[in-house]
């Protein structure tokens, strides 16, 4: 499926390959997922509008609060996600996981910069919760926190969650 973006301020092309969107600027992708042609770097509003596009198809039937997220991994793969309701609430799975889990599934803990679009007029910023998981994998990870009509601000994620628990947090408690 083809995505072109017109009218505003910018204007871009990404085609979906086995559930990972690729971006070329200067022509669509041909040939095997992944590889790129004269690719230029996707640019920040790209990977929001691939955010509000994912949003668009959440479960949301109890909050009615819908969430997009786009995960992009060095710079060539982007991971979509939506959040999915559960009656079980805390069975729900956010956007963010959502992208996450796709891209570590798929071989990829690159993480680079996440885009987060909810269906408010306020800016969606991730979750405790999916601060945590994020920050597993991309503790100096950016992360765009979008407004439902594609407006954003650009946080870290370190500046989302601060004094986070990782890795090195569990390594300071062995004792030799």
């Amino acid at each position: 499926a083809l995505i072109f973006f017109r009218g505003g301020v910018f204007r871009a092309a990404v085609e979906k390959c086995g559930g990972v969107w690729y971006t070329d600027h200067k022509s669509i992708i041909s040939g095997p997922a992944g590889r790129r042609k004269e690719a230029e770097a996707m640019t920040e509003r790209e990977l929001v509008a691939l955010a509000l596009a994912a949003r668009e198809r959440a479960y949301a039937p109890y909050s009615h609060f819908k969430v997009g997220a786009a995960l992009l991994c060095g710079g060539d793969a982007v991971y979509t996600g939506c959040n999915i309701e559960n009656a079980s609430y805390p069975c729900t799975l956010c956007a963010e996981r959502v992208a996450a889990g796709k891209a570590v599934s798929e071989g990829r803990r690159d993480f680079t910069l996440l885009a987060v679009a909810g269906s408010a007029p306020e800016y969606c910023t991730p979750c405790g919760l999916c601060r945590q998981f994020l920050y597993e994998f991309a503790p100096d990870l950016r992360v765009l926190c979008a407004d439902s009509a594609g407006h954003y601000e650009v946080h870290s994620l370190a500046e989302l969650l601060q004094a986070g628990f990782g890795s090195a947090s569990m390594a300071a408690g062995k004792s030799e």
